[in-house]
């Protein structure tokens, strides 16, 4: 990993219907990310968060089936120059979120500096909706789908370029909640994908390691989206979209470790911190404490 990193927060909370994660790059902030990351020899740079407008509540805040679109759209463009901008300088970008819509800004970013960039997805979800199989229209819940180039072109064409991932450079890990379109979706590109059914079978270990092999000679750089929601409700009370029989805090740990020592991580995001839903910031805390564990930490 390089040595300097830039932290951009995104305080969206458009993507989704529950209010609250927009206040998460600050409780990220709050439970002492930089002075972490800090310890751990590394060059901090916070360049503060990306501006979010708000709906205009008089008119209709979405289009078709998407809801507040432009705003979407719009903050994210924001945070693609960003991200462009800090990649360009030779930094690591470390994005803060804000619920997951985030990360079609962020992969836009990315993507055009490299040939074949991977992906980590780790969450409970897929991501993979779009409007068409959408059953809210959140637009948290389209971020992977939309980076793959499946989507509505005011997203997939952000920079001005799509997609920006392939689907056989992508991996997620911890799915438990798909729906159906999205079940059609990542049968119809192939797309791998490793379960709650396939840790509890095998273990983590054994799902990181096949997941980093996979990746490392495929790919020139390998960006990590990591939702909390991811694990288990119990260990991150404040995600706005909890799914029981997630991974723990300790395979969590391990996954991030692992990919530490793999030296593969170019770039990433931690999304989904809800503070309102939060139990003393417990969440975000435990965010931390996985950056920390992917940036190097270590007992000894």
């Amino acid at each position: 990993m390089k040595n300097n990193i830039s932290i951009i927060g995104v305080p969206m909370d458009l993507g989704q219907s529950r209010r609250g994660v927009d206040m998460g790059p600050s409780a990220i902030r709050y439970a002492g990310v930089i002075d972490r990351l800090e310890q751990l020899n590394y060059t901090v740079n916070d360049l503060g968060d990306v501006p979010v407008s708000r709906p205009d509540v008089k008119h209709k805040a979405g289009e078709g089936n998407l809801r507040n679109l432009t705003q979407i759209a719009e903050a994210n463009n924001h945070l693609a120059e960003m991200v462009d901008a800090e990649i360009n300088k030779g930094t690591f970008p470390l994005v803060f979120g804000g619920d997951h819509s985030i990360a079609i800004g962020s992969l836009a970013g990315i993507a055009k500096h490299y040939d074949n960039l991977g992906v980590i997805w780790y969450d409970a979800h897929g991501d993979l909706n779009t409007d068409e199989t959408s059953p809210s229209g959140n637009i948290h819940g389209m971020p992977l789908a939309v980076n793959l180039g499946f989507g509505h072109e005011k997203l997939t064409k952000i920079l001005g370029y799509f997609p920006k991932v392939k689907p056989e450079n992508v991996v997620v890990i911890g799915a438990r909640d798909l729906d159906p379109g999205e079940k059609e979706l990542i049968k119809k590109i192939n797309l791998k994908v490793y379960t709650m059914h396939e840790i509890d079978r095998v273990g983590m270990p054994a799902i990181m390691e096949e997941a980093i092999e996979y990746l490392k000679d495929r790919t020139d750089g390998v960006h990590l989206s990591l939702d909390l929601d991811g694990l288990d409700p119990r260990e991150v009370p404040g995600v706005g979209t909890p799914v029981l029989g997630g991974m723990t805090y300790r395979e969590s740990h391990l996954a991030m470790e692992m990919l530490h020592e793999s030296d593969i991580i170019t770039s990433a995001e931690f999304v989904e911190v809800n503070p309102i839903l939060d139990e003393k910031n417990k969440t975000a805390t435990v965010a931390v404490a996985l950056m920390g564990s992917l940036f190097g930490e270590k007992l000894k």
